[in-house]
């Protein structure tokens, strides 16, 4: 009887990343009777744990650029393409995500996500933005520190879109608020530079369905995502928040493009 052919090592790499990631998942879950005695200060801690392992487990090697400002009531500011971007900023960042409502019933994730004091945003209820907005201060103004992403939607990874100056309005209200832009790229994929035709399974829009996608993405390899921190801002400096989201629009787009070029 002839041996068996080893399966081709490449096919493994995908079912490799998602049986890490629902063990990445599953070993967090035991663990919420514990969690739920932690302070708000020491949560932070597990979500940023959680997203280091999940990363590891999609495959992602994440190059850091400078680093993310000291803890305290900062709001980062970066460009979004991706549901990939969460664990990614998560393993790098410890702070809160701006999370829009549906993601609260998304099971562990969804579990994970209120565990770590995700601001939920119901965008198609204009009357409750500033219930949100009072949410985010708060938050802020007790020492947390917030992800924001101020394009309102995932990007086509193609460039960065504009930035909604409304998403900037809780500057005014947090005093001693730093701000920090972060430039945020996905930019080789098995060693290679990212081609256009890789895009799509990198970038998550329009209506495809979160799990297709995660196999497409999981189905690429080893992915290299760049954070780049930029300088940490005062909104002093700025005459309003439109002044604001201009400047940190023009950080994040000008080094986005340079990274997607492979300039440093």
């Amino acid at each position: 009887m002839p041996p068996r052919r080893p399966i081709p090592q490449r096919r493994l790499g995908p079912l490799r990343s998602a049986v890490g990631a629902v063990a990445t998942v599953a070993a967090t879950v035991p663990l919420e009777m514990l969690l739920r005695t932690l302070t708000l200060r020491n949560r932070p801690y597990i979500p940023w744990l959680f997203h280091r392992g999940l990363s590891r487990s999609l495959g992602l090697v994440i190059h850091t650029h400078g680093r993310p400002a000291a803890p305290g009531p900062v709001l980062f500011v970066a460009n979004h393409l991706s549901w990939v971007d969460i664990p990614v900023l998560g393993a790098r960042i410890k702070a809160s995500f701006v999370a829009k409502s549906e993601v609260r019933g998304w099971g562990p994730v969804g579990w994970l996500a209120s565990f770590a004091h995700t601001v939920y945003v119901a965008r198609e209820r204009r009357q409750s933005t500033a219930a949100q907005k009072d949410e985010l201060a708060e938050r802020l103004r007790a020492g947390g520190s917030i992800i924001l992403f101020p394009e309102g939607t995932n990007s086509d990874g193609q460039s960065v879109w504009p930035f909604k100056s409304s998403l900037f309005a809780v500057v005014a209200d947090v005093p001693g608020l730093r701000i920090q832009p972060v430039t945020l790229a996905y930019t080789r994929v098995n060693g290679l530079p990212v081609t256009r035709r890789q895009l799509p399974d990198l970038a998550w829009v329009g209506d495809t369905e979160l799990g297709p996608h995660a196999l497409a993405f999981m189905k690429l390899g080893n992915v290299r995502a760049d954070i780049w921190f930029h300088d940490v801002l005062d909104p002093a400096d700025f005459a309003d928040r439109k002044a604001l989201a201009r400047h940190c629009h023009t950080v994040i787009s000008q080094r986005y493009r340079r990274l997607m070029r492979g300039e440093a």
